[in-house]
Protein backbone atom coordinates (compact mmCIF):
# COMPACT_ATOMS: atom_id res chain seq x y z
CA UNK A 1 0.00 0.00 0.00
CA UNK A 2 2.82 2.38 0.85
CA UNK A 3 4.87 1.40 -2.18
CA UNK A 4 2.04 1.79 -4.65
CA UNK A 5 1.54 5.31 -2.42
CA UNK A 6 4.79 6.54 -2.97
CA UNK A 7 4.71 5.26 -6.80
CA UNK A 8 1.80 7.47 -7.63
CA UNK A 9 3.70 10.51 -5.62
CA UNK A 10 6.51 10.08 -7.54
CA UNK A 11 4.28 9.81 -11.37
CA UNK A 12 2.53 12.67 -10.03
CA UNK A 13 5.54 14.90 -9.29
CA UNK A 14 7.10 13.82 -12.68
CA UNK A 15 3.84 15.14 -14.41
CA UNK A 16 3.82 18.29 -12.03
CA UNK A 17 7.32 19.38 -12.90
CA UNK A 18 6.93 18.37 -16.85
CA UNK A 19 4.01 21.03 -17.23
CA UNK A 20 5.66 23.60 -15.07
CA UNK A 21 8.89 23.41 -16.83
CA UNK A 22 8.13 22.65 -20.46
CA UNK A 23 4.79 22.26 -21.70
CA UNK A 24 3.06 25.03 -20.18
CA UNK A 25 5.98 27.33 -21.60
CA UNK A 26 5.98 26.11 -24.75
CA UNK A 27 1.63 26.86 -24.89
CA UNK A 28 2.44 30.35 -23.71
CA UNK A 29 4.88 30.74 -25.73
CA UNK A 30 1.81 31.97 -29.11
CA UNK A 31 -0.68 33.14 -26.62
CA UNK A 32 -0.14 37.01 -25.17
CA UNK A 33 -2.16 36.94 -22.32
CA UNK A 34 -1.60 33.48 -21.30
CA UNK A 35 2.15 34.16 -21.40
CA UNK A 36 1.46 37.56 -18.95
CA UNK A 37 -0.78 35.76 -16.60
CA UNK A 38 1.72 32.73 -16.58
CA UNK A 39 5.05 34.31 -15.80
CA UNK A 40 3.72 37.78 -14.46
CA UNK A 41 1.29 35.46 -12.10
CA UNK A 42 2.27 32.30 -11.43
CA UNK A 43 5.62 31.77 -12.06
CA UNK A 44 6.71 35.00 -10.17
CA UNK A 45 4.48 34.26 -7.29
CA UNK A 46 5.65 30.98 -6.71
CA UNK A 47 9.34 31.64 -6.97
CA UNK A 48 8.61 34.58 -4.57
CA UNK A 49 7.64 32.33 -2.50
CA UNK A 50 9.50 29.54 -2.25
CA UNK A 51 12.79 31.51 -2.46
CA UNK A 52 11.89 34.77 -0.44
CA UNK A 53 13.03 37.33 -3.29
CA UNK A 54 11.89 39.34 -5.68
CA UNK A 55 11.93 38.84 -9.24
CA UNK A 56 14.40 41.77 -10.11
CA UNK A 57 16.53 40.32 -7.32
CA UNK A 58 17.35 37.19 -8.83
CA UNK A 59 17.97 38.76 -12.13
CA UNK A 60 20.59 40.74 -10.42
CA UNK A 61 21.91 37.88 -8.69
CA UNK A 62 22.05 36.43 -12.18
CA UNK A 63 23.98 39.61 -13.51
CA UNK A 64 26.41 39.40 -10.76
CA UNK A 65 27.59 36.28 -10.64
CA UNK A 66 27.91 35.94 -14.64
CA UNK A 67 27.99 39.02 -16.31
CA UNK A 68 31.69 40.76 -16.64
CA UNK A 69 31.56 43.61 -14.55
CA UNK A 70 32.34 46.73 -16.15
CA UNK A 71 31.02 45.33 -19.79
CA UNK A 72 27.49 46.30 -21.24
CA UNK A 73 27.21 43.98 -23.82
CA UNK A 74 28.00 40.82 -21.16
CA UNK A 75 25.46 42.58 -18.74
CA UNK A 76 22.54 42.26 -21.48
CA UNK A 77 23.65 38.87 -22.23
CA UNK A 78 23.17 38.16 -19.18
CA UNK A 79 19.92 39.08 -18.45
CA UNK A 80 18.62 37.65 -22.15
CA UNK A 81 19.82 34.41 -20.49
CA UNK A 82 18.30 34.33 -17.74
CA UNK A 83 14.94 35.42 -19.25
CA UNK A 84 15.14 32.79 -21.79
CA UNK A 85 16.26 29.99 -19.91
CA UNK A 86 15.47 30.61 -15.93
CA UNK A 87 12.54 33.25 -15.26
CA UNK A 88 11.01 35.16 -17.86
CA UNK A 89 10.86 39.29 -17.62
CA UNK A 90 9.28 41.86 -18.95
CA UNK A 91 12.03 44.19 -20.43
CA UNK A 92 12.70 45.34 -24.26
CA UNK A 93 14.27 41.49 -24.67
CA UNK A 94 16.95 40.99 -27.38
CA UNK A 95 14.55 41.08 -30.67
CA UNK A 96 13.07 44.24 -29.77
CA UNK A 97 16.27 45.25 -27.94
CA UNK A 98 18.16 45.41 -31.66
CA UNK A 99 15.21 47.79 -33.04
CA UNK A 100 15.59 49.80 -29.93
CA UNK A 101 19.38 49.78 -30.63
CA UNK A 102 19.10 50.86 -34.30
CA UNK A 103 17.08 54.11 -33.49
CA UNK A 104 19.07 55.02 -31.17
CA UNK A 105 22.56 54.70 -33.19
CA UNK A 106 20.09 56.68 -35.97
CA UNK A 107 19.23 59.06 -33.65
CA UNK A 108 22.35 59.99 -31.71
CA UNK A 109 20.60 61.99 -29.04
CA UNK A 110 22.36 64.95 -27.16
CA UNK A 111 19.28 64.33 -24.60
CA UNK A 112 17.47 61.42 -24.10
CA UNK A 113 14.62 60.08 -21.51
CA UNK A 114 13.58 57.05 -20.55
CA UNK A 115 10.10 56.01 -18.70
CA UNK A 116 10.26 53.20 -17.04
CA UNK A 117 13.33 51.42 -15.77
CA UNK A 118 12.42 48.30 -14.24
CA UNK A 119 15.57 46.35 -13.56
CA UNK A 120 17.79 48.95 -16.06
CA UNK A 121 17.78 46.52 -19.24
CA UNK A 122 16.61 48.84 -21.55
CA UNK A 123 18.66 51.64 -19.46
CA UNK A 124 22.01 49.74 -20.34
CA UNK A 125 20.99 49.03 -24.06
CA UNK A 126 20.43 53.02 -24.63
CA UNK A 127 22.99 53.85 -22.65
CA UNK A 128 25.86 52.45 -23.79
CA UNK A 129 25.41 53.95 -27.35
CA UNK A 130 24.77 57.31 -26.75
CA UNK A 131 27.75 59.92 -28.28
CA UNK A 132 30.34 61.15 -25.66
CA UNK A 133 28.44 63.79 -23.33
CA UNK A 134 24.76 62.52 -23.72
CA UNK A 135 23.25 61.59 -20.19
CA UNK A 136 20.29 59.15 -20.28
CA UNK A 137 17.42 60.46 -17.88
CA UNK A 138 15.52 57.67 -16.75
CA UNK A 139 11.98 57.26 -14.39
CA UNK A 140 10.89 54.47 -12.50
CA UNK A 141 7.83 55.02 -10.31
CA UNK A 142 8.52 51.66 -8.01
CA UNK A 143 11.91 52.38 -5.48
CA UNK A 144 12.34 48.48 -5.16
CA UNK A 145 12.85 48.20 -8.98
CA UNK A 146 14.96 51.44 -9.07
CA UNK A 147 17.44 49.50 -6.52
CA UNK A 148 17.96 46.78 -8.31
CA UNK A 149 18.03 48.98 -11.85
CA UNK A 150 20.49 51.33 -10.04
CA UNK A 151 22.93 48.20 -9.27
CA UNK A 152 22.80 46.73 -12.86
CA UNK A 153 23.77 49.86 -14.06
CA UNK A 154 26.63 49.94 -11.78
CA UNK A 155 27.84 46.69 -12.42
CA UNK A 156 27.56 47.78 -16.39
CA UNK A 157 29.81 50.37 -15.68
CA UNK A 158 27.46 53.00 -16.95
CA UNK A 159 26.69 55.26 -13.79
CA UNK A 160 28.08 57.99 -15.65
CA UNK A 161 26.12 57.80 -18.36
CA UNK A 162 23.00 57.51 -16.95
CA UNK A 163 20.38 59.53 -14.08
CA UNK A 164 18.43 57.66 -12.04
CA UNK A 165 15.09 59.62 -10.95
CA UNK A 166 12.42 57.62 -8.65
CA UNK A 167 8.96 58.99 -8.85
CA UNK A 168 5.68 59.12 -11.07
CA UNK A 169 6.51 60.08 -14.60
CA UNK A 170 3.51 62.63 -13.89
CA UNK A 171 5.13 64.29 -11.49
CA UNK A 172 8.64 64.02 -12.85
CA UNK A 173 7.86 65.51 -16.07
CA UNK A 174 7.08 68.97 -15.48
CA UNK A 175 10.10 69.19 -13.37
CA UNK A 176 12.45 68.20 -15.95
CA UNK A 177 13.74 71.58 -17.01
CA UNK A 178 13.91 72.87 -13.68
CA UNK A 179 15.95 69.26 -12.44
CA UNK A 180 18.48 69.21 -15.65
CA UNK A 181 18.68 72.21 -17.53
CA UNK A 182 16.90 70.40 -19.96
CA UNK A 183 15.47 72.22 -23.10
CA UNK A 184 13.77 69.27 -25.31
CA UNK A 185 14.87 65.69 -26.03
CA UNK A 186 15.97 64.34 -29.02
CA UNK A 187 14.85 60.47 -27.81
CA UNK A 188 11.92 59.29 -25.62
CA UNK A 189 11.81 55.48 -24.83
CA UNK A 190 8.52 54.85 -23.34
CA UNK A 191 8.74 51.24 -21.73
CA UNK A 192 5.96 51.80 -18.00
CA UNK A 193 2.52 51.48 -17.49
CA UNK A 194 0.78 51.41 -20.45
CA UNK A 195 -2.57 53.19 -19.85
CA UNK A 196 0.65 56.50 -18.98
CA UNK A 197 1.79 56.31 -22.63
CA UNK A 198 -0.77 59.02 -24.04
CA UNK A 199 -1.26 61.45 -20.72
CA UNK A 200 2.84 61.32 -20.40
CA UNK A 201 3.67 62.26 -24.15
CA UNK A 202 0.87 64.73 -23.95
CA UNK A 203 2.43 66.37 -20.68
CA UNK A 204 5.81 66.18 -22.78
CA UNK A 205 4.09 68.03 -25.15
CA UNK A 206 2.58 70.49 -22.74
CA UNK A 207 5.92 71.50 -21.24
CA UNK A 208 7.59 72.14 -24.43
CA UNK A 209 10.34 69.36 -24.36
CA UNK A 210 9.59 67.94 -27.58
CA UNK A 211 11.16 69.71 -30.24
CA UNK A 212 10.39 69.23 -34.17
CA UNK A 213 12.20 66.08 -35.14
CA UNK A 214 12.40 64.63 -31.49
CA UNK A 215 11.59 60.98 -31.69
CA UNK A 216 9.51 58.71 -29.87
CA UNK A 217 9.49 54.85 -29.26
CA UNK A 218 7.03 53.03 -27.60
CA UNK A 219 7.25 49.42 -26.34
CA UNK A 220 4.38 47.07 -25.98
CA UNK A 221 2.10 48.62 -28.20
CA UNK A 222 0.28 44.95 -29.70
CA UNK A 223 1.10 43.14 -26.14
CA UNK A 224 -0.30 44.20 -23.23
CA UNK A 225 -1.56 46.75 -25.95
CA UNK A 226 -1.60 50.65 -26.07
CA UNK A 227 -4.48 51.33 -28.45
CA UNK A 228 -5.51 54.88 -27.03
CA UNK A 229 -1.34 56.00 -27.70
CA UNK A 230 -1.24 54.40 -31.10
CA UNK A 231 -4.81 55.75 -32.32
CA UNK A 232 -3.39 59.44 -31.42
CA UNK A 233 0.30 58.63 -32.79
CA UNK A 234 -1.24 57.92 -35.47
CA UNK A 235 -4.19 60.04 -36.50
CA UNK A 236 -2.44 63.02 -35.35
CA UNK A 237 -0.96 65.85 -37.80
CA UNK A 238 1.51 66.25 -35.35
CA UNK A 239 3.56 62.79 -36.04
CA UNK A 240 4.30 60.52 -38.26
CA UNK A 241 4.40 56.71 -36.93
CA UNK A 242 5.73 53.71 -38.15
CA UNK A 243 5.34 50.18 -37.07
CA UNK A 244 8.39 48.39 -36.15
CA UNK A 245 6.59 44.36 -35.86
CA UNK A 246 8.25 41.90 -33.61
CA UNK A 247 7.63 39.37 -30.49
CA UNK A 248 6.72 39.88 -27.25
CA UNK A 249 10.23 39.56 -25.10
CA UNK A 250 11.55 36.34 -25.73
CA UNK A 251 8.08 35.00 -26.92
CA UNK A 252 6.50 34.20 -30.45
CA UNK A 253 3.57 36.67 -29.65
CA UNK A 254 3.25 39.40 -31.96
CA UNK A 255 4.40 42.65 -30.13
CA UNK A 256 6.36 45.77 -31.62
CA UNK A 257 7.64 49.09 -31.37
CA UNK A 258 5.78 52.74 -32.73
CA UNK A 259 8.53 54.86 -33.81
CA UNK A 260 6.64 58.41 -33.91
CA UNK A 261 8.72 61.24 -34.86
CA UNK A 262 7.25 65.02 -33.93
CA UNK A 263 6.91 67.46 -36.28
CA UNK A 264 6.15 70.55 -34.36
Amino acid sequence: MLLSFLTVCSVGAVVLYGLYSWLIPAVVQYNGWCALFWHDIIVEKTLDTLTRSTRPQRLLKAVQEKAMKGDPQSVISTIDYFCRHSEWAMNVGDEKGSILDSVVCEVSPTTALELGTYCGYSTVRIARLLPPGTQLITLEFNPAFAAVARQVIEYAGLHNKVCLVEGASGDMIPKMREMFGIKTFDFVFLDHWKDRYLPDIKLLEGCQLLRKGSILLADNVICPGTPEYLEYVRNSPHYKSMYYKSHLEYTKVEDGLEKSVFLG
